[in-house]
């Protein structure tokens, strides 16, 4: 039978990005965006079972037994580490493995706009990291959280699920909390954090309305709180932070996230025509008056009229991002209109 190590040494020996363990199959690894399925032996029921269960101790198996449903991290000595999800799938014990590297991208080399350099040196206010699950999220905002490491004296408090890169101390402190290990949730962790002495706050993930309005509290409160949120482009995440309250408060969150919001990146990853690799596409949204008038009034509709007029700002919509990716030669016309939001006004840029 394979062990886990050979399986894992595999994904990160060809730059994978995810390892998937099912049962009926042989491993599945994604390198660039794509499935690409193992030559090892097609896995039984017990095979599967075996294999991820060698990564779990005592209480994860009684905690996924409960629940399940299973989060955690995994890293063997002198490799990159997982975030790994186990879950049941007809019955079966399954697993999908998203592999971390150990060595923290800059924000140069994964391509961000350079208005993110703007974005972290602010004292306070809420930056959000938006797209969907896979397109790089985590890394952009680890990219992030290390440059401010390297360049300011900071105490960094995040609050991750599970905890995905490994920072070292430089010029700042960071704590990293991981939720279930070491607090209950994410709303109890950001409560207790503004006690924490913080300068900057990581939160994971905004994933429900006690998480959103804590997150807002707290860039409310002259900190600047980092975090990624599952939506597509800035007029979608503005109108999801505001459509997660009941309508009594949403005239009050208008008001208070038209303060705090310092700016909103989007981001998809496509792949490279030269076939190597993949490259970051982006939507950015800066805060300026008009922009804090439209969340105000929530007049949602009308933000992406002034992403495309706000070029001096450093605002520019996805499409632009296309099409300039697109021009450079970098990804091909089928992959950029694969994710195009206006088909017209992409053609007409």
């Amino acid at each position: 039978m394979i062990n886990i190590n050979t399986l894992l040494k595999l994904t990160q020996e060809k730059s994978a990005s995810d390892l998937h363990l099912t049962v009926g199959s042989s491993p599945v690894i994604r390198i660039d965006g794509r499935l690409s399925i193992t030559d090892y032996p097609v896995f039984t029921e017990e095979d599967t079972k075996t294999l991820i269960y060698s990564m779990l101790n005592d209480e994860q198996k009684a905690i996924f037994e409960k629940d399940k449903e299973l989060d955690f991290s995994f890293a063997m000595p002198g490799m990159d580490r997982f975030r790994v999800n186990v879950h049941l799938q007809k019955g079966c014990v399954e697993a999908a493995l998203r592999r971390v590297p150990a060595k923290i991208p800059s924000i140069d080399d994964l391509g961000l706009p350079d208005v993110v350099y703007d974005f972290i040196s602010r004292p306070n206010g809420l930056v959000l990291v938006t797209g969907p699950t896979g397109t790089g999220k985590s890394t952009s905002l680890a990219s992030m959280v290390d440059y401010i490491n390297s360049n300011r004296e900071e105490m960094i408090i995040s609050i991750e699920d599970p905890i995905e890169f490994i920072y070292e101390n430089k010029k700042s402190i960071i704590k990293q909390r991981e939720l279930y290990a070491d607090t209950h949730s994410f709303p109890e962790a950001l409560k207790r954090v503004l006690r924490q002495d913080p300068d900057v706050i990581i939160v994971g993930e905004m994933r429900d309305l006690n998480t959103i309005a804590t997150t807002l509290t707290a860039a409310e409160t002259g900190h600047l709180v980092l975090a990624t949120l599952h939506t597509p482009d800035a007029p979608q995440t503005i109108q999801r932070i505001i459509d997660v309250f009941p309508p009594h408060q949403q005239r009050q969150v208008t008001v208070q996230l038209a303060e705090c919001i310092q700016g909103v990146i989007s981001q998809v990853l496509l792949p490279r025509a030269n076939g190597k690799g993949r490259v970051l596409a982006t939507e950015v949204m800066v805060s300026t008056p008009g922009i804090r008038n439209l969340i105000r009034e929530n007049d949602v509709a009308q933000i992406p009229s002034l992403l495309q007029m706000g070029a001096q700002y450093g605002m520019h919509t996805m499409d632009k991002s296309l099409k300039s990716l697109y021009r450079k030669g970098v990804i091909t016309k089928e992959a950029a209109i694969s994710k195009v939001r206006n088909p017209s006004e992409f053609e007409s840029l």
